[in-house]
Parts: structure tokens; sequence; C-alpha cells
């Protein structure tokens, strides 16, 4: 079953107090010896993501009792946790600093992640921005909403999307394999703008709320995309692998393609999936 209202309200007030306790004090207040390189040198993890991962896994344990946990610094630590993910009952999800790149050379394009999984299904995301502490969320079957202290929750729907010569998104070439990478470059010369932000939180964010109109993602982090695929559908956007497959939080490999519309998404397909070579 979905979550409880009082369930959500209280994940989002746990990571708000998360970000303000062991995230913001750290923000351009990190020494060298703060900062590590985990699977290549851009690949970066902090002393804040690791504070941040243990107290949210901490405090989940008091909202969502008897919840599985798997946090992006656990796996990194143990990879069969992530083995929870597929496993039944409830799974929170955390990404304690999505954008850890950003965080550490002081860039404040950085945010919190959660995403719950019920039986193979994700039913609650959380995409959370410390520095202006505000998110955007999301319910299976309930709709994706932006939320801030002080204000009334705004709904989220997406708006029709422009055709692809015009459209603008995030691709990050860099992180698709070697092979893969100059049909990826052409498919990207074909559409307005593309780049990326070194940071799924906030692309998703910008797609779910109209900033943007596409995002493609090479690696299937569920704790990169299991909050936002949730978000992108539930405001009226589609997600889905490369060839049209479903996503899955549970699912490791694929190339998921997330777009404000349909018709976008099929477009995407036919340019990056065929034309360069991902399906």
């Amino acid at each position: 079953m979905s979550l409880s209202r009082a369930e959500e309200t209280g994940l989002i007030d746990l990571v708000r107090e998360v970000a303000k306790a062991e995230i913001l004090p750290r923000f351009r207040a990190l020494e060298a010896t703060d900062i590590r390189a985990k699977s290549r040198a851009d690949d970066l993890v902090t002393v804040a993501d690791v504070a941040a991962e243990a107290a949210l896994t901490d405090g989940a344990a008091r909202i969502l009792p008897g919840a599985a946990v798997v946090g992006e610094e656990a796996v990194s630590a143990d990879a069969s946790i992530l083995d929870r993910v597929g496993g039944p009952g409830r799974t929170l999800v955390i990404d304690p600093i999505d954008g850890t790149w950003n965080f550490a050379h002081g860039l404040a394009v950085f945010g919190v992640i959660l995403a719950v999984v019920e039986d193979g299904e994700t039913v609650f995301g959380l995409l959370y921005d410390p520095v202006f502490d505000d998110w955007i969320a999301a319910r299976r079957s309930g709709g994706a909403w932006s939320g801030a202290p002080g204000r009334a929750d705004v709904p989220l729907r997406s708006t029709p999307a422009p055709p692809p010569e015009v459209a603008q998104g995030y691709v990050p070439l860099s992180l698709y394999p070697p092979q893969a990478r100059e049909g990826v470059a052409r498919a990207m010369a074909t559409m307005g703008r593309a780049g990326t932000l070194r940071c799924a939180c906030h692309e998703y964010r910008q797609l779910v709320s109209g900033g943007s109109d596409f995002m493609l993602a090479a690696k299937l982090n569920v704790w990169d995309h299991a909050a936002g695929v949730l978000a992108v559908t539930e405001a009226g956007g589609h997600a889905a692998l490369a060839g049209g497959a479903a996503y899955a939080p549970d699912l490791r490999r694929g190339h998921l393609i997330s777009a404000a519309d349909a018709d976008l998404w099929q477009a995407l397909d036919a340019r990056f999936g065929a034309a360069a070579g991902l399906l």
C-alpha cells in the first residue's frame, strides 16, 4: 500500500532536518581530507554524504519501521545491499547528496533524493533542494507537486513538448560506453540544446517543472532515478528504457529516456536509441 500522508510528511521533515544539520554546514567548508574518489576520479564522496546518509537511515527507522534501507554510500561499501530493492515489502532508497561533484566544488546544484519502493514498485519519491529548502514530490497514482515551507503544495503537470529540433534537455555524454559516445554526440547535435547539470535531482526537477524537455541516463542507479521517474510519469510525462521497455527500480542495466510527453520520447528513442546504438 502507499505511504500515509503522515509518513510522507515525516520523510520530508527528516530530509530538511538532516540537510540543515549535516549538509549545509559543510557546503563550501570542506577540507581536502573530507573528499575522496570512489569508482573514478570524478565520482566523489564527502564526509557530508556519509554523515547525511547515516542520519537519514537512523531517522527513517522511526518513520518507516521495518523498512529495508538502501543508501548509495552503503552500497558503495557492500554491493549486496542493492538486492534489497527487488525484495518484498518496503525499501527506502537514499541518495544523501546527489551532485556530490558540484557540492564538493562549491556549486549550489545538489540535492537529496529519497524513494520508497514497495514490492518492487516506487510508491513515493522526493527531490529536495537543501539550498532553497524546497522540494518536488510524487506518489504513485497521486500526482506530482512542488512544496516549500509556509505555502500550499502546487500540483505539477507536464505541458506539450516542442519539436526535438528545439527541445532542451540533459545528456551525460561522458557516462556512456566509449563505443557509444560518437553516436550519442551526433544525436545530441540534432537537438535544440543538450548538456548536463551533473545532478539527476535537479535535472528531474527541471523536467517535471517545465524548465527542460528531456533527460537521458546512461546508468540506472536506483538512488538517482526511482524518485525522478515517478515524478515524471505522475506529472504526465513519459519515461522508459531505450527501445520501450518499462523502467523498474530493480533494473541495473539499460539506457533511460525521460521526456515531457510521449511524442518527444518517441523522437528521442529514434535518435538516441537506434541511431546512437543504445538498443
